[in-house]
C-alpha cells in the first residue's frame, strides 16, 4: 500500500525537525539530563510539527540508549512505539473522544504501571475539543499523575484551554516554518523522490502551504501525480490560482478602470471551472502586499517576496492611494463573505465587487467617503483645479475650434467662485503680502500638529490655525494668526511636543530652540498657500 509522502518523511528524532529548533534544543537537553515534565502542552497551527514532537518525546522518554537528545530508534522501546505494538503510549484524539467518560477511562488506568517501558505516557491531540466536564476531570490528574506517567497535550487553538489547564503544564508555542526552510526541505524530498522540480516552483509551493511542513510535502506529492516536471504554471493548475503575475494585472486594471480586462479575468475563471473563492483569496493577498508596501519603508520585511516580485509590486503600488487600498481591502472582504453564503452567485458577487471597486461614487460607506474626502485634498494640495462655470465655458470654447488638448490655467488667472445669493458666507480675509518673499512650508505640519493633541488638549485647536515653514536658519518658524495664540502657544512643553514630532516625520533631530513663534501679518507667502482663493469666498 502506497504511504503519503508527509507521513513517510515524518522525522523520528528532534535533529530531524525543521524550523522548531526553539522547542527541540530544550526537549534534547531534558532527555540528555533525563529529568522530564509530568506535562507538555504543545500548541501551534497545523502542521508545524506538534503531533510529531509528541511522538518522539514518547520515544525519547523510554529509550534504552539515548544519543544525544535523541531516541535511539533501535532498541525494543523505540520499535515497539514505532510499529504500535505497545499499550504504554496512548494516542487519543480529543475530536472524537471529548466526552467525560473517555478522561475517567485514562485516570482509571492511569494508576497502573507501565507493562513495558519506563513511562506510560498518553498524547491528546486536539485538546481544545474536550467538554468542560472532560477539563475537570483532566484536572487533579494532570496536576499530581503518578511518577511513571506523562501527558502530551497538543492543540491549534490555545485560548479555548482553561487557563488551570495550561498552568499545569511546560507550554511550548510552535511557531510558523520559514518560508525558505520549506523550500529547502521540498527540494530534498523532491531529490530523494525522484519529482523533477523547479526552484521557483518549490517556492511557490512553501509560500501557498503558509508556514505548514506537512501542507507543503502534500502540495508536493499532488503537483507530482501527473509525472510532468513542476513548475509555477503546474502548481497554480493544481491549486486552482490565477497567480501572482495574473493578479498584478487585475489590480492594475482596477486603477485604471478597465471594465472589459476584469469581466473577461472573471468570464475566464469560471469557464475554465476554478473557484472564484481562491481567485478572490490571491487578490486580497496582493492588496495586503500593496498595503505594506504603501506604508512600511522597510516593506521587504514583511513581504515573502523576491527581488523582482517586490520591485514590480512597488511600481504597481504608486497607483493607489492608502485610502484607495483600504476601501479596496474593505469591499474584497465583504465580497469574500458574501461567496461564501449558502447558495451565493459568486460570479454576480465578484462582478459587482469590481464596478464598486472602480466607481467609488456607487457606495456610501465610510471608506468611499474617506477614499473621495482624501481625493478632493489632493487635488486641492495639487492646483489643479477649475469652477465649474469657467470649467464649462474653456470646454465650450474647445469645442467649437476643435482642440483635444488639456488647456492649461494661467497661474495669474485666481478661479471665481459663484454661490447663490441665499447662501451668502463671510470668511475672515487672511492678509498676504504678494511681494513678501515665498518660504516653502512644512506639508506634515498638520500631522505634527495632530500629536499635541496627547500632550495638551487645548492648544490642538490653536495649532490647527497656524502655518509653519523652514526658514534661512534652518529652523521652524510656526505663523500664528493673532496675539493671543502666539501668546498662548510660545511656551517650553508646547516647543518640545513641536520639536519631537517634527524630529520623527522630518528625519532630522529639532529641539525647544529650534521653534520660534512669529505672528502671522503678512510677512511670508508660503509656496501653494490659498490664502488669495480662499479671500474670494
Amino acid at each position: 500500500m502506497h504511504q503519503a509522502l508527509y507521513r513517510k518523511w515524518r522525522p523520528k528524532t528532534f535533529s530531524e525537525v525543521c524550523g522548531q529548533e526553539h522547542i527541540t534544543s530544550i526537549l534534547r537537553q531534558e532527555a540528555t539530563e533525563g529529568k522530564f515534565n509530568h506535562a507538555y502542552l504543545f500548541c501551534g497551527s497545523r502542521g508545524t510539527g506538534k503531533t510529531t514532537c509528541a511522538k518522539i518525546l514518547s520515544k525519547v522518554v523510554n529509550c534504552e540508549d539515548v544519543k544525544d537528545g535523541n531516541p535511539c530508534g533501535v532498541c525494543p522501546s523505540c520499535l515497539a512505539i514505532e510499529n504500535g505494538s505497545t499499550t504504554d503510549v496512548l494516542e487519543m484524539d480529543a475530536a472524537s473522544n471529548n466526552g467525560v467518560d473517555n478522561i475517567r477511562d485514562i485516570r482509571d488506568e492511569v494508576v497502573y504501571s507501565p507493562s513495558f517501558l519506563k513511562y506510560r505516557v498518553y498524547i491528546v491531540d486536539e485538546v481544545h475539543m474536550l467538554s468542560n466536564s472532560a477539563f475537570n476531570a483532566l484536572l487533579k490528574t494532570l496536576e499530581e499523575p503518578p511518577s511513571h506517567a506523562i501527558f502530551i497535550l497538543a492543540t491549534t487553538e490555545l485560548h479555548k484551554l482553561p487557563a488551570t489547564i495550561v498552568s499545569r503544564c511546560q507550554r511550548f508555542e510552535f511557531r510558523r516554518i520559514a518560508t525558505d526552510i520549506l523550500t529547502s526541505r521540498i527540494k530534498f524530498i523532491a531529490e530523494q523522490e525522484g519529482i523533477a522540480i523547479d526552484d521557483d516552483a518549490a517556492r511557490l509551493i512553501a509560500r501557498y502551504s503558509q508556514g505548514g511542513m506537512r501542507d507543503s510535502i502534500s502540495l508536493l506529492e499532488l503537483c507530482a501525480s501527473s509525472g510532468a516536471k513542476i513548475d509555477v504554471s503546474a502548481v497554480n493548475e493544481t491549486i486552482g490560482s490565477a497567480g501572482r503575475e495574473r493578479m498584478m494585472a487585475v489590480a492594475n486594471a482596477i486603477a485604471e478602470k478597465n471594465f472589459e480586462f476584469l469581466f473577461k479575468e472573471i468570464d475566464e475563471v469560471v469557464t475554465s471551472s476554478k473557484d472564484i473563492t481562491v481567485f478572490w483569496q490571491d487578490l486580497i493577498s496582493l492588496y495586503r502586499d500593496l498595503l505594506v508596501v504603501k506604508t512600511v519603508k522597510d516593506s521587504a520585511k514583511y513581504l515573502d517576496l523576491t527581488d523582482f516580485e517586490l520591485k514590480n509590486l512597488t511600481v504597481l503600488a504608486e497607483k493607489f492611494s492608502r485610502e484607495m487600498l483600504i476601501y479596496h481591502c474593505k469591499m474584497l472582504e465583504e465580497a469574500l463573505y458574501s461567496m461564501q453564503a449558502s447558495g451565493a452567485v459568486k460570479r454576480i458577487i465578484a462582478e459587482l465587487c469590481f464596478v464598486k471597486m472602480c466607481d467609488d461614487s456607487l457606495s456610501t460607506t465610510n471608506e468611499a467617503l474617506l477614499l473621495k474626502i482624501s481625493k478632493l485634498e489632493a487635488k486641492l494640495a495639487s492646483g489643479e483645479f477649475l469652477p465649474a462655470v469657467e470649467k464649462a465655458a474653456e470646454k465650450d470654447e474647445m469645442s467649437q475650434k476643435g482642440k483635444t488638448e488639456k488647456v492649461e490655467v494661467k497661474a495669474e488667472k485666481k478661479p471665481e467662485i459663484i454661490f447663490a445669493p441665499e447662501t451668502p458666507r463671510e470668511v475672515k480675509r487672511v492678509e498676504v503680502n504678494p511681494d513678501a518673499p515665498s518660504a516653502k512650508p512644512i506639508k506634515v505640519w498638520s500631522e505634527a500638529v495632530q500629536s499635541i493633541q496627547s500632550i495638551d488638549r487645548s492648544a490642538y485647536p490653536i495649532l490647527k490655525k497656524t502655518r509653519a515653514y523652514i526658514g534661512a536658519d534652518e529652523k521652524i518658524h510656526v505663523l500664528c494668526y493673532d496675539s493671543f495664540g502666539l501668546f498662548a502657544m510660545d511656551k517650553p512643553i508646547i516647543k518640545n511636543a513641536l520639536a519631537n514630532a517634527l524630529s520623527k516625520y522630518l528625519e532630522k533631530r529639532y529641539s525647544e530652540n529650534d521653534i520660534v513663534f512669529e505672528q502671522d501679518c503678512g510677512k511670508v507667502k508660503l509656496e501653494d498657500d490659498f490664502s488669495d482663493f480662499l479671500n474670494d469666498f
